[in-house]
């Protein structure tokens, strides 16, 4: 019965045109009007070098990597220069700031950088890009320096430089290809996550696929539901099943998007494709539990359902950077749990965090976090649909 009643929802979805659409046409349609909005956006902007301002404090002269990677971000001699840097006090960064002389300051606090500026735009996500790779890498700098350090004093040189070892331990990376400049003008896509966005609200328009399969299974939303409640096969077998034949739909159509993004517009996803594919079964499973709860929960029409599913899609979308990706880092700096709850930030910040990190610490993270989202829809689900009982069919 598992079985048969997983051709029949497969068969039934592929057959519901609207349904189609939204999962299979709808996102490569905004994706080609992503392309030809974006394509010539950063061949204009992106080696467009700008002015920041660090303030020059006893905080600062302590940070040996971030010295020597503005160092290396702001030599005239590279051609990857990405800043121009003014070393001053914090008095002179505000009224540099206020005379829009430069884009933000920096300014270290108890050892962790704060960036300040007055308004949010394509260079302070730039400079908030370089400072989250640098705060990344960070560690793993500084446990080749301390081994570095150690080596030194074993060979009995106690006159070594620290700076000088940090600076070789940054060439070396550098000429292995996993530099903080990686995520300069040359390489720096900050239209990227737009990308990443919209494969997000793929998988989250996967809901309505898990929410029309749950209302067949459901007697005040459909005949078949009528047949069902009546039946007697078990209602978890057939529930069970359409939510695997819903999930297998919206995976198909979330390859296709992933496929035509990848060969036809050219969208880097990098080369860890095993964390990718997880990542996305993991993120099509998070669109199905939403459908499937809003199915569950809410007593309105199968029409106000889907409404209410590509409303929240939509707006989880807006926060997490498709209308602006500068959202992004707002919320994520001044209110961090809405990004942490919202599974269209977490499908985003996990490509982001694969393309763009050398470690797998905020990946592993946003999984975690939408392994929390999927258990919470489909707990709160079952436990409504176990209880659903009708006076009258």
């Amino acid at each position: 019965m598992f079985i048969h009643n997983l051709k029949y929802t497969v068969k039934i979805l592929f057959k519901n045109k609207v349904l189609i659409f939204w999962m299979f046409a709808f996102p490569i349609i905004l994706g080609i009007f992503f392309h030809m909005a974006f394509e010539n956006i950063e061949k204009d902007e992106a080696l467009q070098v700008f002015d920041i301002a660090v303030i020059d404090n006893k905080e600062y002269q302590n940070q040996t990597i971030y010295q020597e990677t503005f160092k290396e971000l702001s030599d005239k001699k590279n051609k990857d220069q990405l800043f121009r840097i003014h070393f001053v006090n914090k008095k002179e960064a505000e009224q540099l700031l206020e005379d829009n002389e430069i884009e933000g300051y920096v300014l270290f606090n108890k050892q962790e950088p704060q960036i300040v500026s007055k308004e949010n735009g394509m260079e302070q996500t730039i400079l908030q890009f370089v400072m989250d790779e640098i705060k990344q890498n960070k560690r793993m700098i500084e446990d080749l320096t301390k081994k570095q350090i150690e080596d030194e004093i074993q060979q009995g040189n106690y006159n070594f430089n620290v700076q000088q070892i940090v600076y070789d331990i940054l060439q070396k990376l550098n000429n292995q290809e996993v530099s903080l400049k990686d995520t300069s003008s040359s390489h720096l896509s900050y239209m990227q996550i737009e990308y990443y966005t919209l494969i997000a609200m793929a998988c989250m328009y996967g809901g309505m696929l898990g929410l029309t399969a749950i209302n067949n299974q459901l007697a005040n939303m459909s005949a078949k539901g009528k047949r069902v409640s009546v039946s007697p096969n078990k209602k978890g077998i057939l529930v069970l099943s359409s939510a695997l034949g819903s999930y297998l739909v919206s995976l198909a159509g979330l390859v296709i998007l992933l496929i035509f993004l990848n060969f036809s517009l050219n969208v880097e996803f990098g080369s860890q494709w095993l964390y990718i594919i997880i990542l996305s079964l993991v993120g099509d499973l998070a669109g199905i539990s939403m459908g499937i709860f809003i199915a569950s929960v809410f007593r309105v029409s199968e029409q106000a359902k889907t409404g209410i599913n590509i409303a929240i899609s939509m707006f989880f979308s807006v926060l997490s950077g498709m209308m602006g990706v500068t959202l992004k880092y707002v919320i994520d700096k001044n209110i961090p749990i809405v990004n942490l709850i919202n599974p269209n930030n977490l499908i985003t910040d996990g490509f982001y965090a694969l393309y763009y990190y050398n470690t797998f610490n905020r990946y592993i993270r946003d999984i975690c976090c939408l392994g929390v989202f999927i258990i919470v829809c489909l707990f709160i689900s079952f436990r409504t649909l176990r209880r659903e009982q009708y006076d009258y069919i």
